[in-house]
Protein backbone atom coordinates (compact mmCIF):
# COMPACT_ATOMS: atom_id res chain seq x y z
CA UNK A 1 0.00 0.00 0.00
CA UNK A 2 1.62 3.61 -0.79
CA UNK A 3 -0.02 6.74 -0.74
CA UNK A 4 -0.45 7.26 -3.97
CA UNK A 5 -3.40 4.74 -3.96
CA UNK A 6 -4.92 6.40 -0.73
CA UNK A 7 -4.60 9.88 -1.87
CA UNK A 8 -5.99 11.90 -5.11
CA UNK A 9 -4.47 15.07 -5.91
CA UNK A 10 -7.93 17.08 -5.78
CA UNK A 11 -8.49 15.95 -2.06
CA UNK A 12 -5.13 18.32 -1.29
CA UNK A 13 -6.19 21.67 -0.40
CA UNK A 14 -4.62 24.81 1.45
CA UNK A 15 -7.06 26.47 3.60
CA UNK A 16 -6.61 30.03 4.81
CA UNK A 17 -8.73 29.64 7.95
CA UNK A 18 -10.62 27.38 9.71
CA UNK A 19 -12.94 28.53 13.20
CA UNK A 20 -12.63 25.61 14.72
CA UNK A 21 -12.34 21.53 14.46
CA UNK A 22 -15.44 21.24 13.80
CA UNK A 23 -15.65 23.28 10.51
CA UNK A 24 -11.88 21.63 9.63
CA UNK A 25 -14.06 17.88 10.14
CA UNK A 26 -16.92 19.38 7.44
CA UNK A 27 -14.07 20.99 5.30
CA UNK A 28 -12.64 17.53 5.02
CA UNK A 29 -16.23 16.04 4.62
CA UNK A 30 -17.01 18.67 1.36
CA UNK A 31 -13.40 17.26 -0.44
CA UNK A 32 -13.99 13.67 -0.17
CA UNK A 33 -17.82 14.11 -1.26
CA UNK A 34 -16.26 15.90 -4.17
CA UNK A 35 -12.81 13.55 -4.60
CA UNK A 36 -14.31 9.98 -3.81
CA UNK A 37 -18.19 10.45 -4.15
CA UNK A 38 -18.79 9.96 0.18
CA UNK A 39 -21.39 11.23 1.71
CA UNK A 40 -20.39 14.58 2.78
CA UNK A 41 -22.34 14.77 6.36
CA UNK A 42 -21.60 10.72 7.16
CA UNK A 43 -18.03 11.29 6.80
CA UNK A 44 -18.44 14.80 9.10
CA UNK A 45 -20.50 12.45 11.84
CA UNK A 46 -18.19 9.74 11.38
CA UNK A 47 -14.84 12.00 11.98
CA UNK A 48 -17.06 13.72 14.75
CA UNK A 49 -17.44 10.15 16.59
CA UNK A 50 -14.00 8.63 16.56
CA UNK A 51 -12.68 12.51 17.71
CA UNK A 52 -15.16 11.79 20.76
CA UNK A 53 -13.17 8.82 21.93
CA UNK A 54 -9.86 10.54 21.93
CA UNK A 55 -8.16 13.33 20.24
CA UNK A 56 -6.21 12.43 17.19
CA UNK A 57 -3.80 15.55 17.33
CA UNK A 58 -0.65 13.80 17.23
CA UNK A 59 1.64 16.57 18.25
CA UNK A 60 3.64 18.93 16.42
CA UNK A 61 0.82 20.70 14.60
CA UNK A 62 -0.20 16.93 12.90
CA UNK A 63 -3.33 15.84 13.05
CA UNK A 64 -4.49 12.19 11.58
CA UNK A 65 -8.32 12.59 11.63
CA UNK A 66 -9.67 8.93 10.98
CA UNK A 67 -13.30 7.43 10.63
CA UNK A 68 -15.51 3.96 9.02
CA UNK A 69 -17.86 4.75 6.62
CA UNK A 70 -20.42 2.32 5.53
CA UNK A 71 -20.33 1.48 1.85
CA UNK A 72 -16.64 2.47 1.00
CA UNK A 73 -14.58 -0.28 -0.70
CA UNK A 74 -10.98 0.98 0.11
CA UNK A 75 -8.88 3.49 2.22
CA UNK A 76 -9.08 7.06 1.06
CA UNK A 77 -7.48 10.07 2.18
CA UNK A 78 -7.73 13.87 2.31
CA UNK A 79 -4.84 16.55 3.06
CA UNK A 80 -5.17 19.89 3.99
CA UNK A 81 -2.25 22.58 4.83
CA UNK A 82 -4.02 25.42 7.17
CA UNK A 83 -2.23 28.89 6.82
CA UNK A 84 -3.76 29.70 10.00
CA UNK A 85 -3.56 26.75 12.66
CA UNK A 86 -6.23 25.76 14.54
CA UNK A 87 -7.18 24.58 18.19
CA UNK A 88 -7.29 20.51 18.26
CA UNK A 89 -7.23 19.28 21.52
CA UNK A 90 -3.73 17.72 20.98
CA UNK A 91 -1.47 15.60 23.18
CA UNK A 92 1.27 18.30 22.94
CA UNK A 93 -1.71 21.31 23.37
CA UNK A 94 0.07 22.78 20.25
CA UNK A 95 -2.18 23.84 16.94
CA UNK A 96 -2.57 21.90 14.20
CA UNK A 97 -1.71 23.01 10.69
CA UNK A 98 -1.17 19.63 8.62
CA UNK A 99 -4.03 17.48 9.11
CA UNK A 100 -3.88 14.10 6.36
CA UNK A 101 -7.76 12.27 7.26
CA UNK A 102 -8.31 8.99 6.49
CA UNK A 103 -11.84 7.51 5.81
CA UNK A 104 -11.76 3.44 5.74
CA UNK A 105 -14.82 0.88 4.66
CA UNK A 106 -16.22 -0.52 7.83
CA UNK A 107 -14.73 -3.91 7.87
CA UNK A 108 -11.32 -2.92 6.99
CA UNK A 109 -9.20 -3.60 9.79
CA UNK A 110 -5.75 -4.55 8.75
CA UNK A 111 -6.00 -2.35 5.79
CA UNK A 112 -6.88 0.87 8.11
CA UNK A 113 -4.30 0.25 10.00
CA UNK A 114 -1.40 -0.26 7.78
CA UNK A 115 -2.89 2.69 6.32
CA UNK A 116 -2.66 4.74 9.30
CA UNK A 117 0.36 3.63 9.82
CA UNK A 118 2.13 4.41 6.41
CA UNK A 119 -0.03 7.97 6.97
CA UNK A 120 1.82 8.34 10.66
CA UNK A 121 5.09 7.56 9.86
CA UNK A 122 5.28 9.86 6.50
CA UNK A 123 3.63 12.73 8.45
CA UNK A 124 5.97 12.68 11.57
CA UNK A 125 9.13 12.82 8.88
CA UNK A 126 10.41 15.80 9.73
CA UNK A 127 11.75 16.81 6.33
CA UNK A 128 8.28 16.02 5.23
CA UNK A 129 6.68 18.11 7.61
CA UNK A 130 9.18 21.01 6.89
CA UNK A 131 8.27 20.46 2.97
CA UNK A 132 4.42 20.43 3.61
CA UNK A 133 4.63 23.72 5.45
CA UNK A 134 6.94 25.69 2.93
CA UNK A 135 4.74 25.20 0.04
CA UNK A 136 1.45 26.50 -0.87
CA UNK A 137 0.51 24.35 -4.47
CA UNK A 138 -1.92 21.53 -3.57
CA UNK A 139 0.15 19.83 -6.36
CA UNK A 140 3.39 20.05 -4.77
CA UNK A 141 1.78 18.82 -1.61
CA UNK A 142 0.74 15.94 -3.07
CA UNK A 143 3.74 15.11 -4.91
CA UNK A 144 5.68 15.58 -1.56
CA UNK A 145 3.06 13.04 0.36
CA UNK A 146 3.55 10.59 -2.30
CA UNK A 147 7.14 10.72 -3.46
CA UNK A 148 8.32 10.81 0.26
CA UNK A 149 7.15 6.82 0.75
CA UNK A 150 9.20 5.84 -2.39
CA UNK A 151 12.65 8.19 -1.35
CA UNK A 152 12.42 5.93 2.01
CA UNK A 153 12.00 3.08 0.14
CA UNK A 154 15.16 3.76 -1.85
Amino acid sequence: MDLSEILRPAAVKVVATVSSKKRLFQDLGDIVAGTYGIDANAAFTALQERESLGPTGVGKGIALPHARIEGLDRVVGAFLRLEKPVDFDSVDRQPVDLVFALFAPDGAGVDHLKALALVSRTMRDQSVASKLRANNDPETLHTILTDAQAIRAA
